[in-house]
């Protein structure tokens, strides 16, 4: 007696995915508008991290990471131009609007393009500078790490006539002191090297990579990486002795290895540090 074959199909689970493949077809033929808007905002979203951690990661230029960026925002003011035309129709022509797709990706679009704002925001607020220090006159030096041979390029004021005549490290001097005046030495009562143990701890905490410091030298450098680009800042930090010794006079510097802007990134980094460091911040006298 033969035996006979099962099938190798499922026909109740067939069955059940076409119902499945068929139903999701329906609500998209039902709600076109909310789907396209939807899916348009996600990928906006998702495209603009990943050109920013692809950039970071070193799958291609930070360059081309950047210049991807507005073309996400053009996507996402796409969905968002999309969801209002179809709302404008659907009230023409007396249709109930489905909101919960099209209201969900609108709502995706105006979040992004709000959070990119705020960068525009910052870039026109602030010049476009990456070198930020406690003391214009005297900058603080590295000595392990380099600073960037194009430091002083595209430093901005060429152009205005109150700046006329001055050199780029003038200029840059000039637009950091009207950008960030609270941007000062501050006095610590400790000594030298305490401070600067203090300071390589805080940097440790940070995340920072630590890569030159001397507590009897009163000098510190170390490099920051930053962002889903993974740009890279380097800091020093140089403590001088005041009153004897029993007091330190602290001034940083912060420099950004790539760009022209910094977003006020640097700026934040100097306020925050010499902040944690002093416990209570307090200019120095000079």
């Amino acid at each position: 007696m033969n035996s006979q074959q099962k099938p190798t199909g499922d026909p109740a689970s067939a069955a059940t995915v076409d119902t499945v493949a068929g139903g999701k077809l329906a609500t998209l033929r039902k709600n076109p508008k909310g789907w396209v808007v939807l899916v348009i905002a996600i990928a906006a979203v998702i495209a603009f991290f990943g050109a920013a951690a692809g950039g970071g990661f070193g799958l291609w230029s930070w360059q081309a990471g950047l210049g991807a960026l507005p073309w996400t925002g053009l996507a996402a003011i796409i969905a968002l131009l999309v969801g209002i035309i179809g709302i404008v129709l659907d009230r023409r022509k007396g249709r109930k609007t489905r909101w919960p797709l099209l209201g969900l990706g609108m709502l995706i679009s105006v979040l992004f393009l709000g959070y990119m704002a705020s960068y525009l925001i910052t870039a026109r607020s602030l010049p476009a500078i990456h070198d930020i220090t406690t003391d214009l006159a005297d900058p603080p030096q590295f000595s392990g790490l380099k600073l960037r041979e194009d430091n002083w390029d595209n430093i901005p004021g060429a152009d205005d006539d109150g700046m006329r005549g001055m050199n780029p490290r003038q200029r840059w001097a000039t637009v950091h002191q009207d950008a960030y005046p609270d941007i000062r030495s501050v006095r610590i009562d400790q000594p030298v090297a305490e401070v600067v143990e203090k300071a390589k701890r805080l940097a440790e905490d940070r995340g920072w990579k630590i890569v030159n410091v001397d507590p009897a030298s009163g000098h510190l450098e170390a490099t920051a990486t930053i962002s889903l680009f993974r740009f890279k800042d380097d800091v020093v930090l140089r403590a001088r002795a005041a009153e004897d010794g029993a007091a330190s006079i602290i001034d940083m510097r912060s420099v950004s290895r790539v760009g022209v802007h910094d977003l006020g990134a640097n700026a934040k980094r100097v306020r925050q540090f010499l902040s944690d460091l002093s416990g209570t911040t307090t200019a120095a006298t000079q």
